[in-house]
């Protein structure tokens, strides 16, 4: 069967819109029913138009044809792309035997405005600034009036801010929470839109409504707000060109005006309030009388980098429709969508104009079924809605979020049904890549808590929580839990973007922070958390075989390296220890209702993390070709662990604190001499087993518990903890209704009830972080570190505990990988597909010394087709295998 390339990306994505790197990378995936087949050779065309792309005319870039298997991450090199320059382009590949495909479906990208200095207009805001904390939301309008035929139109916009634009009274795009978050002051994103259907000759209306968002309104804890500036405001260009091949641009200027309506205020942390009695009917499109509306303050774009928006934006991805009313108060309404979710609730409600509808959200109940709204500090996760009185009226808000399960409404005209209000759920739209499930139904609904959890929080920055006055983006959270995110959710331009916020908030002395972009906590990060800043490039260049991600932050990296070289002697990270979360939230230090209370020397922790750190500088040294720096961190890491050693490893293999997140550490980073790691292994498992085999870890040991106990040869303690759902336990959040991963193993319990207020999310992700043990090592699916970006795959699944059955899917940036076993008696099933262009080291449990039983399909598996034998090991048959789908059965005395 022919070999076909399809799924054409560029930067990742397909067909973009306004994109500003000026060589675009270019990927394929490549498809065929043959087994084994492979790429031997690609040409690439990119024209200026579809006619000339379909004469294969390439007048910007014709590659010819190109030796090579590559299929990911084709540098584009080309003729110099200018601004608003849409690219067309198409692929065709040699297969193994040397044929040509047929070319590919064309695909497309298209450049925004690649310099700042494109910009023509200002920022514009309100004439009059509001005194409010919370003020009301600017609307702002201005007439275009175009005088010609046009051929194209396109809107580059954004916002110091929060906004949303309308042309001719009808919504542009469906961004939401748009232009996302950064650091306002070192850098602002900006959106494409391809506005030629909405507008037309004669007069047009541009309109804008403003919140404050992260700019202006409250983020993170204490009640602060205004950190970037005191209002928002917008910036907008669009560009027409018309059919005789003149164009007109229109800014936003002196000419616009602006005024209040009916959201009385936005806010992310406390809400909104909408007044339907105040809206502006028809404000946003041709003929309305706006001579009561103030002119816009205008000022100077200065000099902060406008870059085009490279992730997707935030939008709703999926609606709920609540499970279950109650009235726990006379008047006081709780729906329960069944969920924990990170959005909002649509509104429909008819009654009389005036009435005032409260809607207050929580993701938990007291016993008494009210709101617990305990831990949310000070934010008011409250929306108000008054009606205008004129039929059945439906409302969302805009500008605001919420992490909640359960919405209380007072005020509510009547008795609500269920169907009153319908759950949004709102976050980056990642696209989903990954699925697992298993025989055991907790595991199962484990893996759903954990995406839910990475849903809730991937919101423009991979924050901790969705719903008190934090929501920050913690970079020990999310170190230790990326790894798992590359499983559930393409996050490469995710992940991409925010490096850029961790870099934007590096220090001059080299330190990144604890949290990006860098808000509210401005200490430089903390071992585990700053590390992430060297964690991040590594897994993406791994997950994704992007190297370009290593060398835009290779000198941030660099200066990190220097920075912890220079704050601690002896290859010990002992002296930058004023800032150190230790082991967060852990249940090893006796005070067990203290986040801080983690019996796991702190000092331990960050060696272990700069030897790690160490380790994969050396290895993406290696993939940039920097042999000398490689040799040096190599060497750096020979030391730390020789320093680590020395000072807390014991000559009986006992690691200083005797915690499992010690132990884990200096197993999975290798910083245990080799005579001695059996003896850690044990101690590791008896410290397991006397706390009736439950674990003990907290954020930044339980990532590497389950991992550390299968590269030591214990997956069964790992298969132990995992299905346990006793407390503390993954499964004893589950029992006790946990639709989501919680930020502390005894958030509740029923011993203590709700944990310390004061941080108690039910919405945190990185405990979650067995996600990727549950792919890696459970189902089986995993990249060879050796060949990055799944272009050799690892299966391996590790079947243990009570699991009779596990399966996984896992779309790769080179195509999709399946695993699926099961065990029925004695007999091992494993179910393949590898994708095409891509080969696999596939490991089969044999009880036969020599697994030449095994079969594959309906015959030998060391005679099928695409099938090579490479060796026996640890009761296990390793066979080599090219694309295609197998299916190997083999007798194995599970016991």
């Amino acid at each position: 069967m022919p070999i076909t390339p399809t799924r054409l990306r560029c930067e990742y994505l397909t067909d973009p819109l306004g994109i500003d790197e000026a060589q675009p990378r270019l990927s394929w995936v490549l498809e065929s029913a043959d087994r084994g087949q492979r790429q031997i050779a690609y040409q690439v065309i990119v024209a200026s138009s579809a006619e000339l792309l379909d004469a294969d005319g390439g007048d910007l870039w014709e590659s010819g044809k190109v030796p090579s298997d590559q299929s990911i991450h084709i540098v584009y090199a080309g003729a110099a792309l200018q601004s608003r320059r849409r690219c067309w382009w198409k692929v065709r590949v040699w297969d193994r035997e040397g044929r040509p495909s047929a070319y590919s479906q064309p695909g497309w990208w298209e450049m925004g405005l690649l310099h700042t200095d494109e910009w023509l207009g200002g920022w514009v805001g309100p004439g009059i600034e509001a005194e409010e904390d919370l003020p009301p939301s600017p609307y702002l309008r201005t007439i275009v009036r175009l005088t010609k035929p046009m051929r194209a139109a396109r809107l580059y916009s954004t916002a110091r801010g929060l906004y949303e634009i309308y042309i001719n009274g009808n919504r542009v795009g469906n961004a939401l929470l748009a232009p996302g978050w950064t650091d306002y002051q070192a850098r602002i994103e900006y959106q494409t839109h391809d506005v030629t259907g909405s507008l037309h000759e004669g007069e047009n209306v541009l309109g804008v409504i403003l919140g404050t968002g992260w700019y202006a309104g409250h983020v993170g804890f204490g009640g602060s707000s205004r950190h970037y500036g005191s209002r928002p405001e917008a910036l907008l260009q669009l560009h027409v060109e018309y059919t005789d091949g003149t164009a007109q641009t229109v800014v936003t200027d002196g000419t616009w005006k602006s005024t209040t309506g009916p959201i009385r205020f936005s806010d992310l942390l406390m809400g909104e309030t909408y007044d339907a009695r105040r809206t502006l009917t028809g404000w946003n499109a041709p003929c309305f009388d706006d001579t009561d509306w103030q002119p816009v303050r205008v000022r100077d774009r200065g000099d902060t980098q406008i870059v085009a928006a490279s992730v997707p934006p935030a939008r709703v991805t999926e609606e709920i429709v609540p499970i279950s009313v109650t009235e726990p108060a006379s008047g006081t309404f709780i729906f329960d969508l069944g969920q924990n979710i990170a959005g909002w609730v649509r509104l429909r409600v008819q009654g009389d104009a005036g009435t005032k509808i409260r809607l207050r959200f929580a993701e938990m109940l007291n016993p008494d079924g009210t709101l617990y709204t305990d831990n949310l500090r000070t934010a008011m996760q409250t929306d108000t809605y008054i009606l205008h009185g004129e039929g059945e009226e439906t409302w969302e808000p805009r500008f605001t979020f919420h992490g909640f399960r359960y919405a209380e409404i007072i005020g509510f005209p009547g008795v609500p049904t269920v169907d009153m209000i319908t759950g949004c759920v709102v976050h980056s739209d990642t696209p989903p890549t990954g699925t697992f499930t298993c025989s055991n139904p907790m595991v199962s609904q484990l893996q759903r808590n954990i995406v839910w959890g990475q849903r809730g929080n991937f919101l423009s920055v991979p924050t901790d929580c969705p719903q008190r006055d934090e929501r920050l983006g913690w970079l020990g959270d999310a170190q230790i839990f990326i790894r798992t995110a590359c499983f559930n959710m393409d996050v490469a331009t995710f992940f991409t973007k925010w490096m850029r916020d961790v870099e934007d908030g590096q220090s001059g002395a080299g330190a990144f922070p604890d949290v990006a972009p860098r808000l509210v906590n401005l200490t430089d990060g903390a071992p585990a958390w700053g590390d992430a800043g060297v964690i991040v490039p590594w897994t993406i260049w791994q997950c994704y075989g992007d190297t370009r991600i290593v060398a835009r932050h290779w000198e941030a990296m660099t200066r990190w390296m220097t920075y912890l070289a220079r704050g601690n002697l002896g290859y010990l990270r002992n002296g930058q220890l004023n800032n150190n979360f230790g082991d967060w939230l852990a249940l090893d230090g006796g005070a067990m209702r203290h986040p801080g209370a983690s019996a796991t020397p702190k000092d331990l922790l960050a060696t272990a993390y700069w030897a790690y750190d160490a380790r994969l500088m050396a290895e993406m040294a290696r993939v940039l070709d920097r042999h000398d720096e490689a040799r040096q961190y190599d060497a750096l890491f020979e030391k730390i662990k020789e320093a680590f050693i020395t000072t807390y490893v014991s000559a009986d293999g006992t690691v200083r604190g005797e915690t499992q997140t010690g132990y884990v550490l200096a197993l999975y980073m290798n910083l245990l001499p080799a005579d001695l790691r059996a003896a850690a292994t044990d101690r590791l498992v008896a410290d397991i087993e006397r706390r009736g085999w439950h674990l003990s870890t907290g954020f930044v040991g339980v990532g590497y518990l389950c991992p550390a106990l299968t590269v030591v040869g214990r997956p069964d303690v790992a298969y132990r903890l995992l299905e346990s759902d006793t407390f503390p336990s993954w499964g004893y959040t589950i029992r006790h209704g946990a639709t989501t991963i919680w930020e502390r193993w005894d958030g509740w319990t029923e011993e203590h009830g709700f944990q310390d207020p004061g941080m108690n999310s039910f919405n945190h992700y990185a405990l979650g972080s067995v996600g990727e043990w549950l792919y890696r090592t459970v189902a089986g699916i995993d990249t060879d570190p050796a060949a990055p970006g799944y272009r050799r795959i690892l299966i391996h699944p590790h079947p243990g505990g009570s699991f009779q059955s596990a399966e996984a899917t896992y779309d790769s940036v080179r195509g999709r990988i399946t695993t699926a076993w099961r065990r029925d008696g004695d007999t091992f099933t494993l179910d393949v597909t590898i994708p095409a262009n891509t080969t696999a080291i596939v490991h089969v449990l044999s009880g036969a010394t020599d697994g030449a039983a095994i079969r594959e399909g309906a015959t030998l598996a060391r005679e099928a087709e695409g099938v090579a034998f490479l060796r026996m090991e640890k009761g296990e048959a390793i066979f080599t295998v090219g694309s295609g789908t197998y299916t190997f059965v083999s007798v194995f005395p599970f016991v």
